[in-house]
């Protein structure tokens, strides 16, 4: 692996509004803008063909992301904006991700749209608004090597500016250390990783919840919910690895309460997080 130069340019000198980023060596280009920045925007990059992501929080608080492709993505950014607003769309996005590229189009476009929905369904992180794409795009051979290239550059740009939608859930090394959370008809094996816990496929939840995790755990109590429904959870067993934001988020949606990830994670002879 090589480092890589990104450029990072505030457009109006705050993180918070539209942002562009660049790769050195690349001719693609990520823009990050505001929902709220849409209608006044005028910029000839987000008038180009590209694909798009719409960065949604649910009431939950899940991340959810629509994924999709424009010959023009700015008057498609302008049709969600429409939608939403005479009932025919639903979620409410925050922000949108778009990439352009110099050489994209139509064919390459929606190639890039099906790649992106399946890698995303396969990190499991974000739940996935888009329902249908085109999944038999024909492409030479070249094209299809220069897009997975293309691929690999948005991976890198979409995380750098804060969304882990492409980000495959952490994998155990042989150093890892194995953590394991009981309780009654629980039994679950994670570990620590860059993202705060992971939990592995097979890992088994307690079949009820006390009553005070909806009051006092909320949070937790609706993202247990969530991952039953996304069925990341199915007949109360893990159905892959799922990448917690710390341990006791883990532990809560695995016991049913409210828990201290620190002492209820344990190694296999005892010692408890906290003390590694």
């Amino acid at each position: 692996m090589y480092g890589k130069a990104i450029e990072l340019f505030l457009v109006n000198g705050s993180a918070d509004s539209l942002t562009t980023a660049e790769l050195s060596n690349w001719n693609g280009k990520a823009i990050k803008i505001p929902r709220t920045e849409i209608a006044g925007c005028d910029r000839d990059d987000i008038k180009g063909v590209g694909v798009y992501f719409l960065m949604c929080q649910e009431d939950d608080g899940t991340d959810s992301v629509y994924i999709g492709e424009a010959e023009n993505v700015l008057d498609r950014l302008s049709q969600h904006l429409r939608d939403y607003q005479s009932g025919k769309e639903k979620y409410y996005w925050n922000t949108a991700v778009i990439f352009v590229g110099r050489d994209l189009n139509k064919a390459l476009i929606r190639y890039l749209e099906n790649r992106f929905v399946e890698i995303a369904k396969d990190c499991g992180r974000y739940s996935i608004l888009t329902k249908n794409t085109y999944k038999n795009t024909v492409l030479k051979e070249a094209q299809i090597a220069t897009m997975e290239e293309f691929i690999d550059n948005v991976k890198i740009l979409i995380n750098t500016l804060g969304y882990k939608v492409l980000v495959p859930v952490p994998k155990a090394a042989d150093d890892t250390v194995y953590l394991y959370c009981k309780g009654t008809e629980a039994s679950a094996k994670g570990f620590v990783s860059t993202g705060g816990f992971t939990v592995l496929s097979g890992s088994k939840i307690s079949d009820h919840t006390v009553p005070s995790l909806e009051t006092q755990g909320k949070g937790y109590y609706n993202l247990r919910n969530t991952l039953i429904k996304d069925e990341v959870i199915k007949d109360g067993v893990f159905q892959k690895d799922y990448e917690f934001s710390a341990p006791s988020a883990a532990s809560a949606v695995i016991l049913g309460h409210t828990s201290n990830g620190n002492v209820d994670w344990k190694t296999e002879n005892g010692t408890k997080l906290k003390d590694l």
